[in-house]
C-alpha cells in the first residue's frame, strides 16, 4: 500500500472532527509527563473535546481550504489539536487551566468561530466564561430584581396583616 493511501483516512477524520467546530486550539505538549497527558486527556473527553496529536503535515492536508487555515503556521514541532463542536472556548479554557500547573504545556494558537487568535489571544478567550455560565448569570441578574420586589411585596402585606 502506498504512503498516500494510508494517510487518507486520518486526513479524513482531521477534517472531520474539524467540520462544524466551534473551537481549534493548538498545544506544544513537549514535556508532560505520561500522568499529565492522561489527566488532560480526561478532562477534554469530559467537556466533550476532542484532543489528539498528528502530524504536522496531515493536520496541514485537512485545514487547507477551511476556516482553520491560519493555524497552518503554527504546526511546527510536536503539536497537539483540541477540537470542539459544542463549547467554543472550551479547547482554549481547559488547556489554559491546565498549563498553570503543568508549565511545559504551551499554547500555540486557535481559531475561535472563525477567528483567528495567537497565544495570547487564546489565553483572553480561555478566561471567558461557557455558555452555560453566562447564560445562568443572565437568569441570574434577571431573577433577582423579581424576586427582591416579590419579597418587599410579601413583607408589606405581612406588615398590613399584622397591623389589622
Amino acid at each position: 500500500m502506498a504512503k498516500v493511501e494510508l494517510k487518507a483516512p486520518i486526513v479524513e477524520e482531521i477534517a472531520e472532527n474539524l467540520k462544524d467546530a466551534k473551537g481549534v486550539v493548538l498545544a506544544d505538549y513537549r514535556g508532560l509527563t505520561v500522568e499529565q497527558d492522561t489527566i488532560l486527556r480526561k478532562q477534554m473527553r469530559e467537556a466533550g473535546v476532542v484532543y489528539k496529536v498528528y502530524k504536522n503535515t496531515l493536520i496541514k492536508r485537512a485545514i487547507a481550504g477551511t476556516e482553520f487555515e491560519a493555524l497552518a503556521p503554527q504546526l511546527d514541532g510536536p503539536t497537539a489539536i483540541a477540537i470542539s463542536k459544542s463549547d467554543a472556548t472550551a479547547p482554549a479554557r481547559i488547556l489554559f487551566n491546565f498549563a498553570k500547573n503543568a508549565e511545559a504545556l504551551e499554547l500555540k494558537s486557535g481559531v475561535v468561530e472563525g477567528t483567528y487568535y495567537d497565544a495570547e489571544g487564546v489565553k483572553v478567550i480561555a478566561t471567558i466564561p461557557s455558555r452555560e455560565e453566562l447564560i445562568s448569570k443572565l437568569l441570574g441578574s434577571i431573577q433577582s430584581p423579581i424576586s427582591n420586589f416579590a419579597r418587599v411585596i410579601k413583607q408589606i402585606a405581612e406588615k398590613k396583616e399584622s397591623e389589622a
